[in-house]
């Protein structure tokens, strides 16, 4: 078995949470561009700017739209027409007939790394995104984003559902390109991050950063305001983005999608329930697609459907044993699930309509692709110019895609599952060719499945394992259901493609030690919410990389709920005072504060006073009835003023490294 050398100062961080979020980080051989990144970063001080750079001012309106509908958690086999034998999905199925298929298409195993990738054209690794939580799930601020490069030729630009890529200032869609924003807040509706009490139904979302209410479903919600976006911009190109949360758990539709289902098949309520989720984001596709129709835009309209991952083994539409292999739902034959190591946490489904552009209906197209290589493809399609020239990790599918070519160059892809703070070499990755999956489960994570699926979650055994026989090889053409190891019988195919996977870490893994910090004090996001997603931890403790913009005087609110839930630090989510709190502590750089708090306290706040420049943040309260540290979940920080001279000279930064590490 091979030791990792790195494991020592990386902490294996779990969030089997309320959302149960996901995570990786990926990677294909390629070299980096050290200049372009040192351009981009001299061009984009918090996210992409238009400063300095002479932007596309001219309307093409030949220019073809573009909209990219993702999935959340949606199987490749979880279409009619990909053979689910239960399964209605009458408007993917025409989607289906009209498009070229990607039929070897791959993702991240899971959201924010691949939606990470998605917007950049790089693995998620090189993005700085491996984790959907922990302060791993924002995208380097330095990146430029799918949004960015349409924004800059000129085009509209959009996004309606789930973006899981930063939710606090320079993270933010709006920060990121995007020019209309509808999302929820986080990895889920309901999660920890999102608005409170949002629980599918008439929820509140941010409205270009404001809370906003809407009616009706979620998921109607994100087409809705789709739609509504389309009719703006019609006249001119644009690009919209519409990475809906369904069928995410918590899996919550309407009996009357999932009672079919359910009466049916005699299938389980969790899959009824997932299935019915289908159903209702079909209907919603349906609506869309006609929309498009009527408004005289289907033939010059790029339409790309999608899924982020494949289906949850744990909350979602498969349950598997823990060898991997399917006990209910439909896989397509495939093994595994999100996250799980083989081609169902990432081969996923992928259909691009163009009819004014000459891609052909009906095709199949088996080359090895992937999610990291849509931009590169839009950028190809629409003649759009790329700001900064930066290096992609995918490439342009257009010329097979309108048969310019009969099929692409060889290649191999990485594919990783870190969910770590600091990315450990070695730790579950699969390595991807035409014919191959080499599969190494290092420091795989695993729940005991065969319980979990009764019920059961293994809570007193933490969910990982070192396997001795850590190398499988597949022959994928042979065997797509990855069921005859073949490490042994071929072992120069496994070090060649051992191979690859060192080149590919050497290449992404150099600014792994970097945090994502958010930005405080800026005129663009003062007061700053930081929730406890955008937190590192190290067992118990929480920290939070920060870079103060601006010298002054800061007002800190520290609590455990946020503030539109209106509830006291010391009672639970059902209103109950639960706990004794005695004193809540907050420490910014060297600067450490403490106060008494009682039984009516909503919130701790603090004054301080700070000098511009990166740093760490830590809040939490004392429980005073079992002498314990409870940390703060929501942090509110406002520049209300001009600093004391005399307290800056002795305040310094922490280097959240001297905490983490």
């Amino acid at each position: 078995m091979k030791i990792n050398r790195e494991y020592s100062r990386s902490l294996i961080c779990f969030a089997y949470g309320v959302m149960f979020f996901p995570f990786i980080g990926q990677g294909q051989k390629v070299i980096s561009n050290d200049r372009n990144e040192k351009k981009i970063a001299a061009t984009t001080k918090s996210g992409f700017t238009y400063q300095n750079i002479k932007a596309e001012k001219e309307t093409n309106k030949k220019r073809p739209n573009v909209i990219l509908v993702m999935t959340d958690d949606q199987g490749y086999g979880d279409i009619c027409a990909n053979g689910s034998p239960y399964l209605k999905t009458p408007n993917l199925d025409q989607l289906y007939k009209e498009s070229t298929r990607l039929t070897n298409f791959h993702s991240d195993p899971c959201c924010s790394p691949t939606r990470a990738a998605l917007m950049t054209g790089q693995y998620s690794a090189r993005s700085g995104v491996w984790h959907t939580t922990g302060g791993r799930s924002m995208l380097d601020k330095a990146k430029i984003t799918m949004a960015d490069v349409f924004k800059f030729n000129g085009y509209k630009t959009g996004i309606f559902g789930k973006w899981h890529l930063g939710e606090s200032y320079p993270f933010r869609p709006q920060d990121r390109g995007f020019e209309e924003s509808v999302v929820l807040v986080g990895g889920g509706v309901g999660s920890n991050s999102d608005y409170w009490g949002n629980d599918y139904f008439d929820d509140t979302y941010l409205h270009n950063g404001k809370p906003q209410k809407y009616n009706g479903y979620c998921d109607k919600v994100w087409f809705d305001e789709a739609i509504s976006f389309i009719h703006k911009n019609k006249e001119q190109p644009f690009f919209c983005y519409l990475p809906t949360n369904i069928p995410h758990a918590p899996l919550r539709v309407d009996k009357k999608y999932s009672d079919p289902y359910r009466t049916t098949f005699g299938i389980s309520d969790r899959l009824a329930n997932y299935y019915g989720m289908i159903a209702e984001f079909d209907e919603q596709l349906g609506r869309l697609m006609k929309e498009i129709k009527l408004m005289g835009l289907e033939e010059n309209t790029i339409v790309v459907f999608m899924s982020d991952n494949g289906p949850c083994p744990w909350f979602g539409g498969v349950k598997i044993n823990n060898d991997g292999f399917l006990q209910e739902g439909y896989s397509a034959g495939m093994r595994g699930g999100k996250i799980w190591g083989y081609d169902n946490a990432h081969r996923v489904p992928c259909f691009i309509r163009w009819p004014g552009g000459g891609i052909k209906q009906g095709k199949n197209l088996n080359d090895l692709t992937a999610h990291f290589d849509l931009l590169p493809t839009f950028i190809d399609a629409c003649g759009l110019k790329n700001p900064v020239r930066e290096k992609f990790d995918g490439e342009s599918l257009l010329p097979i895609l309108t048969a310019q070519k009969v099929k692409g160059k060889d290649r191999t892809i990485i594919v990783q599952n870190q969910r770590v703070d600091f990315p450990v070499k070695y730790k579950e990755y699969q390595v991807l060719t035409d014919r191959w999956r080499l599969v190494n489960s290092y420091m795989k994570e695993l729940e005991d499945m065969e319980e979990f699926n009764k019920g059961n979650t293994a809570t007193g055994t933490p969910p990982l394992f070192l396997k001795v026989d850590q190398y499988e090889l597949y022959d994928i053409l042979a065997d797509p259901g990855e069921k005859i190891n073949l490490a042994t019988q071929f072992p120069e195919i496994v070090n060649k493609l051992n191979h690859n996977y060192e080149d590919w870490w050497n290449s992404v893994s150099k600014k792994f030690d970097q945090y994502n910090n958010i930005i405080v004090g800026s005129a663009k996001a003062n007061p700053s919410v930081l929730d406890g997603q955008s937190a590192h931890e190290k067992g118990k403790l929480r920290v939070w990389a920060i870079e103060v913009e601006t010298d002054g005087r800061y007002k800190i609110d520290i609590a455990r709920w946020p503030k539109e839930a209106n509830k006291r630090i010391s009672e639970n989510k059902a209103g109950k005072s639960v706990s004794a709190f005695g004193k809540a502590s907050l420490q910014v750089g060297n600067n450490w504060k403490e106060i008494e708090i009682n039984e009516a306290n909503k919130e701790a706040t603090f004054y301080v006073d700070l000098k511009a420049g990166k740093t760490s943040l830590q809040a939490f309260f004392n429980v005073t009835s079992v002498s314990q540290k409870l940390n703060a979940e929501y942090i509110y920080v406002e520049r209300i003023g001009l600093a004391d001279p005399q307290k800056l000279k002795v305040y310094h930064g922490v280097n959240p490294d001297e905490i983490l590490k």
